[in-house]
C-alpha cells in the first residue's frame, strides 16, 4: 500500500461514531499505516432534530486531546498520531470558527460543508420541491460563501459531499454542469493555500467515484494545486484505509505523484 497515512478519522469523540480511539489505532497499525490523524467533528450550531440533540456534533476537545495523548504514550513507538479536527463551516460563524482553531494546537484542520445555509443534505427535505441541479448549485454556492470569509484551515473535505445524498447521487453529476462554481471554488482555494481532500468514503454510499470527482481534482492539479490529503472518513476500524489503492490510482490519473500529510499545520509531501 503506497498511501500509509489516513488523514480523516473519527472515534467515539464524534457524535456519529462509537469506536474507541485505541481500537482505531490498533487497526491502523495492523494495516501498516505509519501515520493517522483523528479529525473529530466540530459543527457549531448544527440544527437539532430527532436523534440529533444540541451539541451532538461538537467534540469535547479537551477530553479528545487527553485521550489522543494517552494513545500516543501507548502506541507512539509504532505509529504517529496527529491531532486534527473536521470543522463544519458556515459563513456566518467565521469568527467562532477562527476563535476555536486558535484555541488548540492542532496538527491539521479539515474544513467541511455538512450544512448548506443551515440545512443538512442528508435530510431528504433538502432536495424537496426543486431539481437536483438546483440543490447541488445551492450547496456549491455555499462553499464559495465559506471560502470568501474564512481561510484558517488546511484542506476542504469531500468537496462534492452533497452528491452522496442526491436523489440520483452522481448519475447525472458532472464537473462541466457546475464548471462556473467549481472554477470560483478552486480559485479561492489556491489564493488561500488551501488543499483538497481525496475522500474515499463516498464509495460506501454507492458513488461511482471518490470525492471530489476526477474532473475537479484534475482541474485543481492543472491550475497548480499541490496540497492533497487522503482520508477514509472512517467511523469504525473496519473502514480505515478503505479504497486506498483506488485513491492511489486516482491521484496518479489526475497528475499527482505524491500525497500530503500535516504536522503542526505544516504540509509535507510523500511520494506515491
Amino acid at each position: 500500500m503506497a498511501i500509509r497515512a489516513d488523514f480523516h478519522l473519527h472515534s467515539s469523540f464524534s457524535g456519529d461514531s462509537k469506536a474507541p480511539m485505541g481500537e482505531m489505532v490498533e487497526r491502523g497499525i495492523a494495516l501498516g499505516l505509519g501515520q493517522m490523524c483523528f479529525t473529530e467533528h466540530m459543527d457549531f450550531d448544527f440544527p437539532v432534530s430527532e436523534g440529533i440533540p444540541k451539541g451532538f456534533f461538537e467534540v469535547n476537545t479537551d477530553a479528545y486531546l487527553y485521550e489522543l495523548l494517552r494513545c500516543r504514550a501507548v502506541y507512539g513507538d509504532r505509529i504517529k498520531l496527529c491531532f486534527g479536527v473536521e470543522l463544519g463551516l458556515q459563513a456566518y460563524l467565521a469568527e467562532v470558527q477562527e476563535g476555536y482553531v486558535n484555541s488548540f494546537p492542532f496538527d491539521f484542520i479539515i474544513g467541511s460543508s455538512h450544512l448548506c445555509n443551515g440545512k443538512d443534505p442528508y435530510d431528504a427535505g433538502f432536495f424537496a420541491g426543486r431539481s437536483e441541479e438546483e440543490a447541488y448549485r445551492e450547496y456549491f454556492e455555499s462553499i464559495i460563501d465559506n471560502l470568501e470569509v474564512f481561510h484558517d484551515f488546511d484542506i476542504y473535505g469531500h468537496l462534492d459531499y452533497v452528491v452522496r445524498y442526491g436523489p440520483d447521487q452522481d448519475k447525472f453529476y458532472t464537473y462541466e454542469k457546475y464548471r462556473d462554481l467549481f472554477e470560483r471554488m478552486l480559485e479561492l482555494l489556491l489564493e488561500n493555500g488551501i488543499g483538497v481532500e481525496v475522500n474515499t468514503g463516498g464509495i460506501g454510499y454507492g458513488l461511482k467515484e471518490l470525492h471530489p470527482c476526477r474532473e475537479v481534482l484534475k482541474r485543481y492539479h492543472d491550475l497548480g494545486g499541490e496540497i492533497v490529503t487522503v482520508g477514509s472518513d472512517a467511523h469504525r476500524p473496519a473502514d480505515i484505509c478503505r479504497e486506498f489503492k483506488r485513491a492511489e490510482e486516482f491521484l496518479r490519473d489526475c497528475g499527482f505523484s505524491y500525497y500530503t500529510v500535516f504536522d503542526k499545520r505544516t504540509a509535507s509531501f510523500i511520494k506515491l
